[in-house]
């Protein structure tokens, strides 16, 4: 049986690349990620590397809806509640745009924290923590207990 180990590198489109550029310049060194000079603007953390690549002329105009096929959110996981709360003071004095301030989250699971924020194209992105035991137990009962919604048609 092949086992996923995690998350290696996720690409995103965006609609304009500088502007991009530099508002990931900001956050993801806020998140623990360092800039590499590649072939892609690109940030890695200890996890995983995130890169910006533009979207085809067709979409450049088109604002990001997470409901239509592809990517809904991308949430990283904190060490601790401190981490998502100081994220959120840094989105704060930076003026970027929070969509939920930090909370607790009981529908996501027991003491799911998060605080949810968007980039410049509208992407929904969350930083979260949920107590690492959780994982632990989950993996070890074969099941996750928390609820699930059905999809809206």
């Amino acid at each position: 049986m092949i086992e996923v180990l995690g998350i290696e590198h996720i690409d995103l489109t965006v609609r304009d690349v500088a502007r991009s550029e530099a508002w990931y310049d900001k956050v993801l060194p806020a998140l623990g990620f360092r800039r590499i000079d590649d072939d892609a603007p690109r940030w890695a953390s200890a996890h995983l590397t995130i890169a910006i690549r533009p979207c085809s002329q067709s979409q450049a105009s088109v604002e990001h809806d997470r409901y239509r096929a592809g990517l809904h959110h991308l949430a990283f996981k904190a060490r601790s509640r401190a981490d998502v709360d100081e994220l959120y003071r840094f989105l704060a004095s930076e003026g970027l745009t929070i969509l939920d301030a930090p909370a607790e989250y009981p529908q996501y699971g027991e003491k799911y924290y998060a605080v949810f924020f968007a980039d410049p194209d509208g992407m929904k992105l969350e930083l979260a923590h949920f107590p690492w035991g959780y994982w632990r137990q989950v993996q070890s009962a074969g099941s996750d207990a928390r609820p699930r919604y059905a999809l809206k048609t």
